[in-house]
C-alpha cells in the first residue's frame, strides 16, 4: 500500500469518507459517533493520509494534535472490500510514527464499544494501545471506547 497526503477534494476520497462517517454514526449511539467530516479533516491541527493498493483506495488516517506532546488517532478506515489485507495496519504504523516524528509522547484514540468496533479493537491493542480514561473533550460515554500508545516507551 502506497501511503499518500490525503486530498479531500478527491472524489473518491469523498465517496469513501462519507461511508465512513455514514457507517460510523450508524452503528453508534446518537450523540456518541466522533468521525469527522470533511470540513473537519481540513482543520489545520489535523494531518490526513490515504492508502492505496495500485489505483484503488483502500484506506485513510488522520492525526489531530491536541497538544505540543499529545496527538489522536481520527479517520481510520479500510475499505470493506479489502479489510484483512494489512492496510488498517499499515496506516496505523504510519500514524504512530508520524507522531513520534513530531514529537508526541502519547497518541490516543475513541472508538466505538459495540460489537461492530471489535476488529478495530484488535487492531489498536495488537500495536500497543490500552485502555485510558476520557481525554481531551471526550466524556466518559458507554458508548465509547477510548485507548492509547504511550510513545515514549519503546
Amino acid at each position: 500500500m502506497q501511503i499518500r497526503t490525503g486530498d479531500t477534494f478527491d472524489p473518491r476520497v469523498v465517496a469513501l469518507l462519507e461511508h465512513h462517517v455514514a457507517a460510523a454514526r450508524a452503528q453508534t449511539a446518537p450523540g456518541s459517533a466522533h468521525a469527522l467530516d470533511l470540513a473537519d479533516l481540513r482543520a489545520s491541527d489535523i494531518a490526513f493520509w490515504t492508502g492505496w493498493d495500485g489505483e484503488a483506495l483502500v484506506a485513510t488516517g488522520a492525526l489531530k494534535t491536541l497538544s505540543m506532546d499529545h496527538g489522536e488517532v481520527k479517520s481510520m478506515h479500510t475499505l470493506q472490500t479489502t479489510r484483512r489485507r494489512g492496510f488498517g495496519g499499515l496506516m496505523l504504523r504510519h500514524i504512530i510514527a508520524e507522531a513520534r516524528k513530531r514529537g508526541f509522547k502519547r497518541l490516543s484514540l475513541e472508538t466505538g464499544s459495540w460489537d461492530y468496533f471489535k476488529p478495530a479493537h484488535a487492531l489498536y491493542q495488537a500495536h500497543g494501545f490500552v485502555p485510558c480514561d476520557p481525554f481531551a473533550a471526550y466524556v466518559e460515554d458507554p458508548n465509547s471506547l477510548y485507548l492509547t500508545l504511550d510513545l515514549a516507551r519503546r
